[in-house]
């Protein structure tokens, strides 16, 4: 087998207590890896540590724990300067598109920052940026306008023409979709379909839209409270869940069926989900989990492959597929 574009592992992000304590751990323990071309979905409620992880893995965020390995290479520990080469491989497309452009700045003078930052010549910079900005779908003339000049949607195209410059072979994508209106999300979803196929570049793609995630990944991640509960191939996670809380989720996502939406069971999980500032014992799940015993309150399940096909795993005592077997 090839080796992975990125491998994670036991990747963790605590931030100081404001007050005297162990901290609050946003991200704990992560495991996994992104091949090159594909799109890993990573999903999960509001504040479960996705885009933690994003940053962390484009070192916007520094980890407080394990290794992020890109192209083999452990970048978890470089510094900045260090880090310079690499930004060219590695990109991020945020969830406000406004929010993350400069507004005193031309899409001229934001798309060719990065191709500034890497040394390339202002000739190569204004034809690289030229070809950029009609493959995201806009025309030359829009290169001398300002953000503020724009639609979510073209602003949003603007971001993925910038963090595309550097032809990079990893882009995280943060909720891009997630702060616009539903028919132009599909656009900008069927554009970073485009994209993928004609330059190979890799996603991990955090959103909180099941339906969009399924649309666009080849495999999902599944996070709860900091860590992954379930990963594995899309089809078989939709299809088959076998984390509770996979399933609870899956269970939330509408179907264009009437009939198949009015008889199937949907899954009510019971409270919220427990502060990360005092997690609690054992598997984080247990006290919103209809399956949870005694040794959900005492141990902390593994993230185990399970003896399905394919290659899922996920850390849960009882998972639906009850034959799961250790790594």
């Amino acid at each position: 087998m090839t080796t992975p574009l990125m491998q994670v592992s036991g990747l963790g992000m605590t931030y100081p207590a404001r007050r005297r304590g162990a901290g609050i751990k946003a991200v704990d323990g992560l495991d996994f890896e992104v091949r090159a071309g594909e799109t890993l979905g990573l999903v999960g409620e509001s504040g479960c540590g996705k885009s933690t992880t994003g940053r962390m893995l484009v070192r916007l965020l520094d980890p407080t724990a394990g290794q992020v390995r890109f192209e083999g290479q452990d970048i978890s520990g470089l510094s900045q300067r260090e880090l310079r080469p690499l930004r060219a491989k590695l990109q991020i497309i945020f969830q406000d598109p406004f929010a993350s452009l400069n507004p005193r700045q031309t899409v001229q003078q934001i798309i060719s920052a990065p191709l500034r930052a890497q040394g390339v010549s202002k000739a190569q910079q204004a034809k690289e940026v030229r070809e950029l900005i009609q493959l995201v779908g806009l025309a030359p003339e829009h290169l001398e306008r300002y953000p503020h000049q724009f639609s979510g949607g073209q602003a949003q195209r603007i971001g993925i023409a910038r963090a595309l410059a550097t032809r990079p072979a990893l882009v995280v994508a943060d909720e891009p979709v997630s702060a616009l209106d539903v028919s132009i999300q599909a656009q900008i979803v069927g554009l970073l379909e485009r994209l993928q196929r004609e330059l190979g570049v890799a996603y991990v793609f955090i959103a909180h839209d099941l339906a969009v995630v399924k649309h666009l990944s080849h495999r999902v991640a599944v996070m709860y409270l900091g860590r992954i509960v379930e990963i594995g191939e899309k089809d078989q996670v939709y299809a088959d869940p076998a984390h509770p809380y996979t399933k609870a989720l899956l269970s939330a996502v509408p179907l264009p069926d009437p009939a198949a939406e009015r008889a199937r069971e949907r899954i009510v999980l019971l409270g919220d989900p427990p502060s990360p500032a005092n997690p609690p014992s054992g598997c984080t799940f247990h006290p919103r989990c209809p399956k949870a015993q005694e040794i959900c309150r005492s141990e902390v399940p593994l993230l185990q492959l399970t003896s399905g096909p394919g290659e899922r795993q996920v850390a849960c005592h009882f998972p639906e597929n009850e034959d799961s077997a250790a790594s």
